[in-house]
């Protein structure tokens, strides 16, 4: 199991990568000009695009962090077996909901 996790963050992290730097530089694109948080809204609402690139950002982000911190709970707070599970698909849920709100409302019309 370890092992499948490990290979499941990193994976996450190979995801992640080039999603960061597209958001930076769509973030640098959009700072520079001059876009209001209005004009921002008015180019991502309706867009399938952006849903599918901020959602697949969220994905990514909920399962990199969830095993993340599961590692952590493991190691520091010496959580071990089924409350260690429960604590990591605790996260992962709650960073999916929230990030998936976060992405709806970005993007819904």
């Amino acid at each position: 199991m370890t092992f499948r996790l490990y290979m499941v963050q990193r994976i996450s992290a190979l995801i992640m990568a080039p999603l960061v730097l597209m958001h930076i530089a769509v973030m640098i694109y959009a700072i520079q000009g001059g876009l209001s948080a209005a004009e921002i809204l008015g180019r991502t609402q309706g867009s399938v695009l952006w849903f599918l690139f901020y959602g697949t950002f969220v994905v990514a982000v909920s399962i990199h962090a969830a095993i993340g911190l599961r590692t952590v709970l493991s190691e520091w707070a010496g959580l071990r077996g089924t409350a260690l599970n429960a604590a990591a698909w605790a996260v992962l849920s709650l960073l999916l909901i929230l990030g998936m709100q976060a992405v709806y409302g970005v993007t819904a019309t």
